[in-house]
């Protein structure tokens, strides 16, 4: 009896490491690789115009990859669930093989197929691939409950075995004359869509930063890890300089190949450890593990990416403020570091990490105290390189609903870009506005002169906007608001969350979260007046502030008040979050209590924050 095989790829787009896809191949007589793509899903879908091109993309590189193998890419229009019936009894289908997808809704949609195809009378093969580890596996060891902490998640993984090794790419020699039967109409019925048909709008669409599709991938990591090594090494081993560069998109960049699944986890890992080997240094898999472990936090909790019913997600009452989300995700909050993030965001598709942490700690508990759902929501739609499970698990991170908790250290939007890119080459690039701005005003230009705003052709609030918000009143305020939370939580449930609180802003943070960032230590500041932004030239120190706007004073007062008066202004005040997680997981296992804000602020808000950074 004839052996007849469909392969489903959803992530997974690659031939090489796939072992679903050499599993279906095996004593095969034919082969048919699948994709299903819903137009209608397409048109009415929150995601936006770069990840369906760089999807687009992939399908093409993938199919045209088949092609040399005497094989096609079937792109079907339609659901899974609808159509696999019919192509079952149409194609005598007796195996279907296909990636495990580790995500709940995966999972469960992975479910209803299998009981399809076992009522047809189909095997069904389900491999690993997309992840290092079986995360079943993790949640076992774990006393089957997933690690709530990355210290948690590393010591349980160091204690299992590596993960496998890469397998080789389907070729002309595995397929051992498996075929596939192609017809004159497969174009028609069968080729992968132009993103016109699609619904979308091509017209101004930015230039591809990211090509999609395995072999750009392939070519990518070959250029890290071939011969000449040498870049990857000094990513890895050497401090990158401070300057624009560092925030653009890099032609050896891999995130949104390793999301899509162009590239094999298990092929980064490899030649990642080869590297080590050669030149004997200590293996770090950080950048690797991270995926794993908000994959293995999100895949038994259907409501990882939302505040209510999430087990793990500490329930802030955060405001809805839609004017003030619209102004965030379309570059006008009036902060030149935060817009020119997001306008590469929008224009390319991705951000730098640094990029991320700045703009998700504004929107959240920085300064607009936006729920993380909401800038969730937004990277789904924009960074081709999202993902479920990343993306929530990094947007409850940054927001200190979940994984970190040391909401006391706060990213300014002012001189942390500056720190990382002094002359501001970043913000020239994406907000050509403000270009003929000189570099000691260009991350806050409302406090150049007006003279040096005509020389600029850009005066503020007329040519670009005033700042949104007063930062220094804003973090002040928004850190409080988290102190009493946490404070809540801990007598609610006994839990050890503020233990490393400092008890007033003024205390000096000595924070390592620039991996590699050569960044001054600053000496003691001077108090600051609140009328604009300059340096001490003593210590290095930034004062920032919008022209004539006080600073948060001490005392009792309505805080919902005083919050609703910060559009008036904005500043510069510096902050860096830390990456190193505190706590254990009994710390989060209880954060779903909802937590009342109490409008009394405390006397503990100081006048001067300072926060020293240190590489």
């Amino acid at each position: 009896m004839a052996v007849n095989s469909i392969h489903w790829f959803r992530k997974g787009l690659r031939l090489h490491d796939n072992p679903a896809l050499l599993e279906a191949v095996q004593g095969a007589d034919t082969l048919r690789c699948v994709y299903f793509l819903d137009p209608w899903f397409a048109g009415s879908s929150s995601v936006g115009v770069n990840r369906w091109r760089f999807l687009l993309q992939c399908l093409e590189d993938l199919d045209s990859s088949l092609r040399k193998l005497n094989s096609r890419l079937f792109v079907i229009r339609g659901q899974p669930a609808n159509i696999f019936p019919r192509l079952f009894k149409e194609w005598k289908i007796s195996r279907l093989t296909f990636e495990c997808d580790s995500e709940p809704f995966g999972k469960e949609r992975d479910a209803a197929i299998k009981k399809l195809a076992s009522e047809a009378g189909v095997e069904v093969i389900v491999k690993t691939s997309h992840t290092l580890y079986n995360l079943d596996k993790i949640i076992e060891l774990n006393g089957g409950q997933p690690p709530l902490t990355y210290k948690r998640f590393q010591t349980l993984v160091s204690n299992m075995d590596p993960p496998d090794p890469p397998l080789e790419p389907l070729s002309k020699v595995l397929m051992n004359g498996c075929t596939t039967p192609v017809f004159d109409n497969h174009q028609e019925k069968y080729g992968v869509p132009l993103l016109e048909e699609l619904g979308f709008e091509t017209e101004g669409l930015c230039p591809v930063v990211w090509p999609g599709g395995e072999t750009e991938a392939l070519t990518r990591i070959e250029k890290q890890f071939g011969k000449d090594s040498a870049s990857v090494l000094q990513e890895i081993f050497e401090r990158p300089k401070l300057n624009s560069s560092l925030l653009l998109a890099s032609p050896l960049g891999l995130s949104p190949y390793l999301r899509f699944g162009c590239l094999s986890c298990r092929l980064f890992y490899a030649r990642l450890t080869q590297l080590y080997n050669k030149v004997k240094k200590n293996a770090n898999y950080d950048k690797l593990l991270w995926r794993e472990f908000f994959y293995t936090a999100a895949t038994n909790n259907p409501r990882f990416d939302k505040m209510e019913g999430n087990p793990i997600c500490i329930r802030i009452p955060w405001d809805k403020n839609p004017e003030a989300l619209a102004k965030w995700a379309e570059a006008k909050t009036g902060f030149p570091w935060i817009d020119a993030i997001m306008t590469q965001l929008r224009q390319e598709g991705w951000i730098h990490h640094l990029a991320r942490h700045a703009v998700a700690c504004f929107l959240t508990r920085g300064d607009l105290w936006i729920s993380w759902e909401e800038g969730m929501k937004v990277f789904e739609e924009l960074l081709l390189d999202a993902d479920w499970s990343m993306n929530a698990g990094s947007w409850m991170c940054h927001s200190c609903s979940s994984f970190f908790q040391q909401f006391f250290h706060c990213y300014c939007p002012v001189g942390f870009g500056r720190r990382i890119d002094p002359n501001g080459d970043f913000i020239r690039r994406y907000l050509p506005v403000l270009r003929d701005f000189p570099a000691k005003y260009i991350y806050d230009p409302w406090n150049a002169p007006e003279a040096v705003q005509r020389a600029a052709k850009c005066i503020v609030g007329v040519d670009y906007p005033k700042p949104m918000v007063n930062h220094a009143e804003a973090s002040r305020l928004n850190i409080e608001r988290m102190r009493q939370i946490y404070q809540q939580l801990s007598r609610y449930r006994g839990l050890s969350l503020l233990a490393t609180v400092p008890s007033s802003h003024g205390e000096d943070v000595n924070v390592n979260g620039l991996r590699g960032l050569a960044v001054p230590v600053s000496g003691k500041r001077r108090r600051g007046n609140g009328h604009g932004s300059r340096r001490d030239h003593r210590s290095g120190e930034e004062h920032a502030g919008p022209s004539g706007v006080k600073h948060l004073s001490t005392g009792s007062g309505d805080a919902q008040s005083r919050l609703s008066r910060l559009g008036n202004g904005g500043s510069g005040k510096r902050g860096r979050e830390s990456e190193q997680e505190s706590g254990d997981d009994s710390r989060l296992s209880a954060s779903a209590l909802k937590v009342q804000w109490h409008s009394k602020e405390t006397n503990a808000v100081q006048q001067d924050e300072r926060m020293t950074m240190s590489s």
